[in-house]
């Protein structure tokens, strides 16, 4: 089965200041005015990866507009959401896919209405650790000294993030809970001295090795990428190890061990595509053309899972490190494509 694929716009300078309606007919001149606000209503439209319901949103150069073939799930709910570890520092989450972590920063003088139409993990975590305190507080009643009840104090106040994974990406998130914890947990990220291992189901026979290049925001279409100038953008390393061969159908599928080194935006799903791989569901990032590369595969969405994450408690400077399964639905994948 081969899904529609989305499609995808970047915004030029040319582009700027239209509302998103107005855009959305000029590329399609052929629908209806009625159909193009029903298909922003509708969750169809996405701007840097976020929901966009809003018709009347004015464009801005290098905005990244996405409109889905099919309309976009519900974000998770609070309770879908797992909490692997709490202290009065840190809290370490299990993100589902379909949720961003951090709100653009052009999104955040949005009114707390707008919002609550695309909430964002950092905005629902305080509602989450409220829940998970209250569940451990039960849990532990009768059975605690003075004093131990610490770890799971419900603290209200906002979490920091330190890092991000994308929408569809699922899988391993730290925050802050404090700012000093922020400050120190931010330097770990920034001399990449974390610990960071996804798992992605990859297009075609993926060898083992290291890819090293500079990324840029625009490689000179718009889109993130590398950059042939080492001159330019920033050092990206990805360690790439195979894990399990898949085929279906005549077509050959690759669940890869992604080890980061460096953690710059769409690295793994840039390297991967640029190598020729690119990982099932990428509607973004493709192979070079002259490889003629196809994605047979059916995926719903990004197969990408940050599965291992690991750094230092930023107050006791233990090492602390974390695992989460490969959810459901890549499971499922793997399974269909197995041979």
């Amino acid at each position: 089965m081969t899904r529609t694929r989305d499609q995808v716009y970047h915004i030029t300078l040319q582009e700027q200041g239209q509302t998103l309606a107005a855009f959305l007919r000029k590329k399609r001149s052929s629908v209806p005015w009625s159909r193009i606000q029903k298909l922003v209503r509708t969750r169809h439209v996405m701007i840097h990866g976020n929901i966009c319901t809003d018709e009347a949103r004015r464009l801005k150069d290098g905005d990244v507009v996405k409109v889905l073939s099919e309309p976009a799930a519900p974000p998770p709910k609070p309770r879908d959401i797992k909490i692997i570890y709490l202290d009065n520092d840190v809290v370490v989450v299990d993100k589902p896919s379909g949720i961003t972590t951090t709100r653009h920063h052009e999104e955040a003088s949005w009114p707390a209405r707008r919002k609550q139409l695309q909430p964002t993990l950092d905005e629902m975590m305080p509602k989450i650790i409220r829940r998970y305190a209250s569940s451990q507080s039960r849990t532990r009643k009768g059975k605690q000294k003075p004093g131990d009840n610490d770890r799971y104090a419900p603290r209200t106040g906002p979490v920091y993030p330190v890092h991000r994974i994308d929408r569809e990406t699922s899988g391993l998130v730290v925050f802050a809970r404090t700012v000093p914890a922020g400050r120190i947990l931010a330097e770990q990220f920034r001399l990449h001295t974390t610990h960071r291992r996804y798992l992605a189901v990859a297009v075609g026979r993926v060898g083992e090795g290291t890819i090293i290049t500079h990324l840029v925001r625009d490689r000179g279409d718009g889109r993130r990428g590398s950059s042939s100038d080492v001159g330019e953008g920033k050092r990206a390393v990805t360690h790439v190890k195979p894990v399990q061969r898949l085929r279906k159908d005549g077509n050959t599928y690759t669940l890869v061990e992604c080890q980061l080194e460096t953690g710059r935006t769409h690295q793994i799903r840039i390297h991967l595509a640029e190598s020729g791989h690119p990982i099932c569901g990428e509607r973004v990032y493709s192979a070079p053309r002259h490889m003629n590369v196809k994605d047979h595969s059916g995926a719903q969405r990004v197969s990408l899972h940050a599965a291992e994450l690991g750094f230092i408690q930023p107050s006791t400077g233990e090492e602390l490190r974390f695992e989460s399964r490969i959810p459901l639905d890549m499971s499922r994948l793997i399974e269909r494509l197995s041979p």
